[in-house]
């Protein structure tokens, strides 16, 4: 995410004093509902609504944005260390074209 779309995400929040209510938990349970919004973009069919899909998928962004920095974490840095471990369980010449667990690559 551009520093500059970070930098208006912290604004935004804290220009409404919102930090307050940021808990762990509490953006936790939001990225959850957030994320089962854009989930219902796509309840019955795959007929939805991309207006609809980008918003949601904005919220659940912006939420995981303020988790970070509520917990001080970098995203390139989490991201990396969980993308070693994947590459770890699910190797290319096991898992190409498979949907398997990576317990059930064989």
């Amino acid at each position: 995410m551009k520093q500059e779309t970070i930098d208006r995400i912290r604004k935004f929040t804290e220009d409404r004093d919102w930090d307050q209510f940021h808990s762990p938990s509490n953006l936790a349970k939001s990225i959850c509902i957030e994320s089962a919004e854009l989930l219902e973009c796509f309840q019955w069919d795959d007929n939805y609504n991309i207006e609809h899909v980008k918003e949601e998928l904005a919220d659940v962004l912006v939420y995981c944005r303020n988790m970070l920095d509520k917990m001080g974490l970098d995203e390139d840095e989490i991201v990396n260390a969980k993308m070693e471990q994947n590459e770890k369980k699910y190797p290319v010449e096991k898992a190409k074209g498979k949907s398997n667990k990576y317990d059930d690559l064989g």
